[in-house]
Parts: C-alpha cells; sequence; structure tokens
C-alpha cells in the first residue's frame, strides 16, 4: 500500500525525540527531527542560513571576549568588541581604523569579568555597570572620539562660599540662612552652605537682612537659591541672580528644603552590577553590600541621586526588595511597568495608582519564582526573554490579565534536548527580516529560535561552523535596513586558536553570483582572476569556492591563497557549511494508530523549491542522492536556481519512521517550502 504524505510547513522548528509519538499534536505536523543550519520562516518554508564574512580577529585571541551593540542611530551603529584592557569598533563588516590600525579605547575590565558586564544605552551615552568596577560611561563623541569616562554621583562642587549675613538694625531674634547654587547645564542644585547667621527682629516695619556670599570657582551658576531655618527647618525664601539676596521677613516654605546627598556607588562592594532607564530616571541596583536594593536618579536627570526632607515626587528613589531569599537584583527590564529579575525570582515594580512612580507610590510585587541566570534579557514587543537560573532554558514573560500579573513560559519546552544539562552564555535578537532570537549554548552550538508571539510561533533550529569551531558571543545591530548578527568564533587555524569577529551575511540575492553560502569568508570582485591571495585567516582549512556562481571543488588554503581552473570576476571563498534537515516519522490516517508500528519506505520525494541551487535527499544521511539539476544552460555557466516543484526517487530503506534527510553542503542556497513523500506501507 503506497500513500503520499505531505509536510506543508516547517514553522515549528526541530522538535525533541521524545515528541515522536505525539502524533496527536498540533506542531507535529510543523516540526522538523533535525534542523541544523536551516532556519524556519514564520510562514512556513526553512532555509538553508547565509554563511558568515570575516571582519577582524580580536585583538588577543588567547582571551575571551564579548560583543556589545551601540546604535548611534538607525544608519551609525557599531558591535563593540569589548576585551580585557580595552573596547574595538566594528560595523559594516569592517573596523574603525585610525592610521591604519583597529582605533580602540582603554578599559579596566578583566577577561574574566567580561560576562557580568550589565548596559544601558541612552542616545550617545552607553552606561556599563559592574558588581566589581565603578560605573562607567562609554560615550560617543565622533567616528573616532570615543571616551570611557566614570560618572559622577557626590553632590556638585559649584557651591557658593563664604555666606554673611548682615542686618540693617538690631532686634533680639537669631536668623540663620543658607544658600545653594543651581547648575547652568542640568539645572541640578548644590548642596547648601553652612548657616550665615544675625540678630534681627524683621516684624518691625523696616527691618531687613541682607545675606551675601561668594561664588563658586568654575562656571557661574544660573542662580541660587536661599533658606532660612525656621522651627529646626530649613525653608525655601528665594532665588537670586546675583551674590546676594533681601529678607524682609519672607516666610519659609519648609516645603521646599535643601538637597541631601547620600554617598553611593563609592567603593568597592558598592558598585551596582544592573542598570537601566524607566520613567526618566536612570535606575541602579544589585550591589554586594545591598544586593537587593535598587536607587533611581532624580526625575530627568543622569546622576542626581539628590533627596529632600520632606520629600518630593522628583527625589531620588531607594528601596530594598523584602524576599524570602537574599537574591541580587540582575536585571532591570523597562515595560509598561518595571521588571526585575533574580536569581529566584521575577518581581515588578509599578505605582500604586496610575501616576509615575515616585519615593512615596513604590509598589514591589513578585510575579513568579523561576530565577533568571546573567546573561542580558531581551524585550520583544511586551514580551520579556530571558534565560531560566537553572537548567539553562529560555523563558517568555508576558503579561496576563487572567492572573493580574506577569507569568514566565518555558519555550524551550518542544525542543529541550538542545538545552538540558547545558547553559545559554550569551543571546541577542535580530528583528528583521527574519525575527530570531540567537542564543550561544555552552557547547558552542549557535541555537536560534523564530519566533513571532502573536501567531504563537516559538520555532528552534542548532548551528554550528564545523571542525570542532565554536561560538562564543552575539550581538545584533542595524545595517542597511536589516538587523546583523555579530559573532565571536573561536577557531583552530594551523594548530593555534584564533578568535574571529564574524557577521551572518544578508541572505537578499538575486543572482547565484552574489549567493553567500560559507562561513568565515570573504569576496573578491574585479577582474576576471583564478588566484584569490590574502585569506591569511583561512591559511590550512579547506575551502568551499563559489565563482561567479558556479561551484568549484574545495581547496586548502596554501599560502592564504587558493587557484581555480577557470577565471572568475566574483569569487566567494569560506569554510563549507553543512546544512541539514530530517522530517518527523510519517503519522497518516490509514488506520486508529495513525500507521504507527507499520514498516515503511520512502519511494519518491517531492520538494517545493523556491531560489534554490543544489540538494542531496536520502532516508538516511548515509544514503543520499544528489537532484541533478543542470538542463540546457551552456557548459560553464551556473545552473539556474529552482524555483519548482522536483522530483527525486530514492534509495529503498525499509522501517518504521518513514523520515528523509536532506542536505545542502554545497555553498548554494536552498529554500524548502514543503516535501511530500510517497511511502509504502507494511503490516496492513
Amino acid at each position: 500500500m503506497a500513500i503520499r504524505i505531505l509536510d506543508h510547513a516547517f514553522s515549528a522548528g526541530e522538535l525533541t525525540p521524545e515528541l515522536f509519538g505525539r502524533v496527536d499534536f498540533a506542531k507535529f505536523s510543523e516540526g522538523l527531527a533535525l534542523c541544523r543550519n536551516f532556519i524556519p520562516l514564520p510562514h512556513g518554508p526553512v532555509d538553508s542560513r547565509p554563511g558568515t564574512e570575516f571582519v577582524l580577529e580580536v585583538k588577543n585571541s588567547a582571551s575571551a571576549t564579548r560583543l556589545i551593540p551601540f546604535s548611534f542611530n538607525n544608519v551609525q551603529t557599531f558591535a563593540i568588541e569589548v576585551g580585557a584592557g580595552y573596547f574595538r569598533f566594528h560595523t559594516q563588516a569592517a573596523t574603525l581604523m585610525l592610521s591604519a590600525v583597529p582605533y580602540e579605547i582603554a578599559n579596566g575590565y578583566a577577561a574574566a569579568d567580561l560576562p557580568d558586564i550589565h548596559y544601558v544605552q541612552s542616545a550617545d551615552v552607553m552606561t556599563l555597570v559592574h558588581p566589581n568596577y565603578p560605573v562607567m560611561e562609554l560615550r560617543r563623541l565622533g567616528a573616532l572620539s570615543w571616551t570611557f569616562t566614570a560618572p559622577s554621583f557626590n553632590p556638585p562642587t559649584n557651591c557658593p562660599t563664604s555666606p554673611v549675613a548682615t542686618p540693617t538694625l538690631t532686634g533680639a531674634v537669631s536668623y540663620s540662612y543658607y544658600v545653594s547654587s543651581v547648575n547652568a547645564g542640568n539645572l541640578q542644585e548644590s548642596i547648601a552652605t553652612a548657616a550665615a547667621t544675625c540678630t534681627n527682629d524683621l516684624t518691625v516695619a523696616g527691618h531687613v537682612n541682607t545675606i551675601t556670599w561668594t561664588a563658586p570657582a568654575g562656571a557661574a551658576p544660573v542662580r541660587y537659591n536661599v533658606y532660612k531655618l525656621s522651627n529646626g527647618i530649613l525653608g525655601y525664601i528665594g532665588q537670586a541672580g546675583g551674590l546676594s539676596f533681601v529678607d524682609n521677613n519672607i516666610t519659609a516654605d519648609v516645603s521646599k528644603t535643601p538637597p541631601i546627598f547620600d554617598a553611593v556607588f563609592a567603593a568597592v562592594g558598592d558598585y551596582p552590577s544592573a542598570v537601566s532607564y524607566f520613567e526618566q530616571r536612570r535606575v541602579f541596583g544589585g550591589t554586594k553590600n545591598a544586593p537587593q536594593n535598587l536607587w533611581f536618579t532624580r526625575s530627568g536627570t543622569e546622576s542626581d541621586m539628590s533627596y529632600s526632607i520632606p520629600v518630593r515626587d522628583d527625589n531620588r528613589i531607594a528601596f530594598r526588595i523584602a524576599a524570602r531569599e537574599a537574591s541580587a537584583v540582575k536585571h532591570i527590564i523597562p515595560a509598561a511597568e518595571m521588571l526585575l529579575l533574580t536569581a529566584s525570582c521575577e518581581w515588578r515594580v509599578a505605582s500604586v495608582g496610575s501616576g509615575a512612580l515616585t519615593p512615596t507610590t513604590v509598589s514591589v510585587k513578585p510575579q513568579s519564582y523561576n530565577g533568571s541566570n546573567n546573561v542580558t534579557p531581551v524585550v520583544v514587543n511586551n514580551r520579556v526573554l530571558y534565560i531560566s537560573a537553572r537548567g539553562g532554558h529560555v523563558r517568555e514573560m508576558s503579561y496576563s490579565w487572567q492572573a493580574n500579573g506577569y507569568i514566565a513560559a518555558d519555550i524551550s519546552l518542544l525542543a529541550p534536548h538542545l538545552f538540558d544539562y547545558k547553559q545559554i552564555v550569551d543571546m541577542a535578537y535580530c528583528r528583521g527580516p527574519v525575527p530570531i532570537l540567537w542564543c550561544v549554548s555552552s557547547t558552542g552550538q549557535l541555537l536560534g529560535m523564530t519566533y513571532v508571539a502573536e501567531q504563537q510561533i516559538a520555532a528552534w533550529h542548532q548551528h554550528d561552523t564545523g571542525n570542532g569551531d565554536v561560538f562564543e558571543a552575539v550581538c545584533v545591530i542595524t545595517e542597511n535596513d536589516e538587523d546583523m548578527l555579530y559573532c565571536v568564533v573561536r577557531r583552530t587555524i594551523g594548530g593555534v586558536q584564533k578568535r574571529y569577529v564574524e557577521r551572518l551575511h544578508t541572505r537578499n540575492f538575486t543572482t547565484l553570483v552574489d549567493a553567500f553560502f560559507v562561513d568565515c569568508g570573504a569576496t573578491y570582485v574585479g577582474a576576471p582572476a583564478t588566484t584569490v591571495s590574502g585569506l591569511t585567516w583561512l591559511e590550512g582549512r579547506t575551502v568551499s569556492i563559489l565563482a561567479d556562481g558556479a561551484v568549484f571543488p574545495q581547496q586548502v588554503v596554501t599560502g592564504g591563497a587558493i587557484t581555480i581552473s577557470q577565471p572568475a570576476s566574483k569569487i566567494t571563498v569560506g569554510l563549507p557549511i553543512q546544512a541539514d534537515i530530517q522530517t518527523m516519522p510519517v503519522a497518516a490516517q490509514v488506520d486508529p494508530a495513525m500507521a504507527q508500528g507499520r514498516t515503511k519506505n520512502v519511494n519518491k520525494v517531492w520538494l517545493r523549491l523556491n531560489t534554490s541551487s543544489g540538494l542531496q535527499a536520502g532516508p538516511s544521511f548515509a544514503s543520499l542522492v544528489p537532484y541533478k539539476q543542470r538542463t540546457n544552460e551552456p557548459y560553464g555557466v551556473a545552473p539556474r536556481m529552482v524555483n519548482d516543484e522536483v522530483e527525486m526517487v530514492l534509495l529503498g530503506n525499509i522501517g518504521t519512521s518513514g523520515q528523509i534527510c536532506v542536505r545542502q553542503d554545497d555553498p548554494l542556497p536552498l529554500d524548502i517550502a514543503s516535501i511530500t513523500l510517497e511511502v509504502s506501507l507494511g503490516g496492513g
């Protein structure tokens, strides 16, 4: 008995073998048993992934390196290489150079501490925090002008000095005055001066006190605030644009007092480990001495940690989370409300009521008890994706109106074989053209999840780069209206360990001449040539070659060069990519058991292809047959890309699964829209 089975979509991605018996499961028919170096698309097809372009070797290949994204705007974006003691800057698959050497600036971080750096960016300033280092700011002043300095959380130094209070006449009442200055740049107010006292009786007509002071050194303040002691409290009585003020019995407003500054982030043990922005405040949290504390700057400021008594709404906010476990704040995530992730719990920070967060309206509530590891979470629309503290799974935190709070679902549930007993060590999100969460596994694999939450699509796929090379770090930046993935890949070249910065190439091409399906590769463009030189970063490695759209035999790079038999004007060279998929076991409605327990043999397969060239298929990866694509193209010209359904007769392989395997190991594209199997069933 022969039947035909249609695999019409692959948008469930790779499923664990433990689901092979769940033929009743809705995603069973859209899943794959293996999805290696292929990317499931949200609308159903599966594409072979593009290759990576070689950008540059890191400064010190013996030391671990990290990548951090920096986006000044949609045009000026950088993948920052963060190494022990330095920053380098990569953009458009190239490196910022100064006098023919990579432009870099110094930092104080040790290699072992790089994974624990957390960061947040606002315009051209990036704030970096680490529990062992002071808060630092990386500022972009120009393309080749960057600074790395520590912000000041101390009171402004431009406090006026030498205040003097002079009465016009005499009296028995003692008066004490204090003066502060207001900065011209950010309107930050300094601490108040020491007291200036005098005796007088301002209730008598004509009696006044004149307060004078000396301007602070440096830039002149825009104005001065004057306070008077009233019943033991300093109350505001007015402002002055000059260096004097006259009190003619002004009633002190004790609801407005001079700022108070507490020392924060000033020493080892007091450096924060988490940072973000929320409601016009910069937020810090999780020091070693106060792991569950948070500090918000004064509203509208970057570094002003001042407050006053009585408290005002724009004062800095500082509080401690009262929790069952003393888990440090690891991540601060701004959403409709602020979310905090710790090693044991997820929290929601909101205002009591519907107003803005103020020192007197803070409400902190636990949401779930899963815990997070140290990898920086990503926000996708209104959902937060983060890594569980234990088990290495990826969780999706979103608001649930039924629960009246946030819930954290495991979105690795269908592919636990990719996560169990492993860890995710880095993560980045690509918003387009295909929305993919990229995760670096402790195994050295790059795991991808095609993710469209509103369509319930969370399709996992695994990627490797062959020959024992491993992925170590990733980041995503926008270039040319695409989100581009940058990676640090550790490779062995000539027996020596190398760490390379590489960029995942765009999959946007119209002809095979422009296809890029090799790793750590580069493209020669110019006059027809047979030799490509300068490939020193691939010395001794076997490479794939695509020349003017035609596949040439693989070669070993020798002396930094390869030579092909026919001249070509566009030659792409790089490490081979072996892209494999395997279909799920056959399930058919031929009996109540959905054909389970029957022997099966796949006789033929029809693959509906789009902009594809070259493939192999078979019942197993050990028995693949190639698709013979060439038709009437002239000799020496690359075969045309296929946009049609192709038929292949497979080698016989009787078994119980009825699966087929498809491989692409040429530097060519493969886009599979559907797979139709002709299966012979036995045991009826």
